[in-house]
């Protein structure tokens, strides 16, 4: 061995038997103090620039039309706020990101007044990826200001009702947290506007509510489906013998299970619709066990359904959502991966046009004065038919696209920001650019397809890029050649 060389291993040897020996005198030294973060003084001075993408958009959980003026919209993200447009859709402005949270349940109009805008926070939905909220707010403005109006530890609101003959009296539909028991869990009631709630349904510390519904004639019958689940890290426990569909006849003051007709059995995710064109009608969608579930239909108010078909979602604990057409009774939609219609009371069943659309559905509003016209929201954003779903515009001005994570690159004059999204793919854009305009869509480009997550980039060679899709896919692109490689 070269001199130079023993001498260096007899030294490396000799320190690590002395910090060897000084660990094991020497008492555990205190943890390093946490550095403080910056106030909100020091942040203040910074300002946040949109990159966008919206070419891609993200997951938008509830669609609320104005009723006396059909251009105007409010949209929940489930990870991206909400958003107005007066013009039917040609802009789009954000209206709750001063809010206390960016993930939204449902949104409401109240039918008699335009201004009184309801939202409840918190996905509706079961996966892995599902952001809770803080409770309810109210905008009696038409979105511009909001006021938080409680329910704070309800962390996911499923659906508000409001009644038609008076707004001050609305029903919350709460099912409570994901992955523990307890908190604001049912169906609360207020009376005043949401200045006081009461809980009018409560099953347990383990069951929600999922949905709740009014009868437009008569408001004091209403609907509630009770919704057991939990969630932990290794599955979902999407169901139980607590799941069940409600009713009540005097405005929620007293409530009796009906189950005449549906699966005697242990059901999970229940999604009930009223037929505006005949409240007598009502369906339901039933996920039960050893294969009981499907489309219920009853013809009396709720009182004993007939089996229509063994229809369910692909994944109820994601969809499980039904929609009725405004003007025909027989006319239901089923929300799922690829949304269905049945035209004959729901024994029957065809996919609704997805030509050039993303999939996997979660909203769906249908045009009452034209029933082609429909509005639908997904995991893709927001699209619009108007020859009932045969074709589709995409509109790609909503820029709320759910990144799980973010990196970026060393290239000049400016870096570029990647990230992995829900459902929308791993990709890249570029954090500036020379022209007027700024960044547009068409900078933003695709890495990987599928449901995306990290991105890193070569530190000397920003061309090389290394990226992932769901279930532990990771490939290797060239952005000289386009090449991608699987690795």
């Amino acid at each position: 061995m070269p001199r130079r060389a023993q001498h260096a291993r007899t030294l490396s040897l000799l320190a690590a038997s002395s910090f060897a020996a000084l660990a094991a005198q020497d008492p555990p030294r205190p943890a390093a103090p946490v550095p403080e973060l910056p106030d909100a003084g020091t942040l203040s001075g910074l300002k946040l620039r949109a990159l966008g993408p919206a070419l891609s958009s993200g997951r938008i959980s509830d669609i609320a039309v104005d009723p006396a003026d059909s251009s105007r919209w409010f949209v929940g993200v489930a990870s991206g706020g909400v958003w107005r447009t007066d013009n039917h859709g040609a802009t789009f402005t954000p209206v709750f990101d001063d809010q206390g949270s960016y993930s939204i349940g449902c949104v409401a109009i109240d039918p008699n007044n335009r201004h009184v805008v309801w939202v409840g926070t918190g996905e509706n939905n079961s996966q892995r990826s599902v952001s809770f909220g803080d409770g309810v707010y109210k905008s009696v403005d038409g979105g511009q200001s909001w006021r938080r109006m409680g329910l704070e530890d309800s962390e996911h609101i499923g659906r508000i009702a409001i009644d038609p003959t008076d707004g001050n009296v609305v029903y919350v539909a709460a099912q409570g947290p994901l992955w523990r028991a307890g908190e604001q869990r049912g169906l609360y009631k207020t009376t005043d506007g949401g200045e006081t709630w009461t809980r009018v349904l409560h099953v347990s510390e383990h069951t929600g509510i999922n949905e709740v519904h009014l009868d437009p004639r008569d408001p004091r019958v209403l609907w509630a489906s009770a919704y057991q689940r939990r969630r932990h890290v290794w599955t979902l426990v999407n169901g139980g013998p607590e799941s069940a569909i409600y009713k009540s006849t005097d405005g929620g003051a007293t409530w009796r299970k009906v189950t005449r007709g549906l699966p005697a059995v242990d059901l999970g995710r229940i999604g009930l619709a009223v037929s505006p064109a005949n409240p007598d009608v009502l369906y339901a969608i039933v996920e039960a066990q050893r294969g009981q579930g499907g489309v219920f239909r009853s013809t009396d108010r709720g009182e004993s359904w007939s089996k229509q078909s063994g229809k369910v979602s692909s994944s109820p604990q994601y969809y499980n959502e039904l929609v009725c057409d405004p003007l025909d009774p027989d006319v239901v939609y089923c929300l799922d991966t690829f949304t269905t219609v049945s035209r004959d009371g729901g024994r029957t069943w065809t996919t609704l046009g997805n030509l050039h659309r993303h999939v996997d559905d979660h909203a769906l509003w249908i045009d009452p004065a034209n029933t082609r016209h429909i509005l639908i929201g997904g995991d893709g954003g927001l699209y619009e038919s108007w020859d009932a779903g045969a074709h589709w515009v995409f509109f790609s001005n909503l820029p709320v696209t759910q990144f799980y994570r973010v990196s970026t690159d060393q290239a000049r004059p400016f870096y570029n920001v990647y990230g992995g999204t829900q459902d929308n793919n791993s990709m890249g854009g570029p954090s500036r650019t020379t022209r007027l305009g700024g960044i547009t869509n068409d900078d933003w480009f695709v890495t990987v397809t599928g449901d995306g997550y990290e991105v890193q980039v070569d530190p000397e060679d920003e061309n090389i890029v290394y990226t992932q899709y769901q279930y532990g896919g990771l490939m290797r692109l060239d952005r000289r050649s386009g090449e991608l490689v699987d690795i």
